[in-house]
């Protein structure tokens, strides 16, 4: 099922923010890699995000199902490259946005509250205020790095 793109979507809106610009690690003409918009639970935290305005993989057409895959291991390898993390967890919902957004978000064995859905924990606790959220120049290093890890191009190559 796709919807049209517009203003009652929070994804859509914030890749034509302007004030959101600083975050985007990269675009092409499938996808947007966006680091998580202050406050930041992780540095680290990124989205890869269909450009097209389509609710999940099920949505997508084949060129976009062909290279999703490519697209997700690329990004998932750049945030473990930059954060030094010893996985990548990838959550998509589906349920906040009519429009596919998947997390990338670093998991460190040394850190427990970033284990399994723990890590929704935390990122309600930033959200709640109950949490420091992730230290700004911290993040503007993690979107630099992904940034030079990914390089220009197709994400999906």
């Amino acid at each position: 099922m796709t919807h049209a793109p517009g203003p009652s979507c929070d994804i859509c809106r914030i890749h034509a923010d302007a004030a959101c610009a600083p975050f985007e690690v990269a675009r092409d003409g499938r996808w947007v890699v966006r680091h998580h918009l202050p406050p930041s639970p992780l540095a680290g935290w990124t989205f890869l995000c269909a450009q097209r305005h389509v609710q999940g993989p099920a949505d997508l057409d084949d060129a976009e199902a062909d290279g999703f895959g490519r697209a997700l291991r690329r990004v998932s390898r750049a945030v473990r490259e930059v954060t030094g993390c010893d996985r990548v967890y990838a959550i998509a919902f589906g349920q906040g946005a009519p429009h596919l957004h998947v997390h990338l978000v670093p998991r460190f064995d040394a850190e427990p509250g970033t284990a399994a859905w723990k890590v929704a924990d935390w990122y309600r606790a930033v959200e709640r205020g109950e949490r420091p959220a992730a230290d700004a120049a911290a993040v503007a290093g993690a979107v630099r790095g992904l940034r030079d890890a990914l390089g220009g191009g197709p994400l999906d190559r």
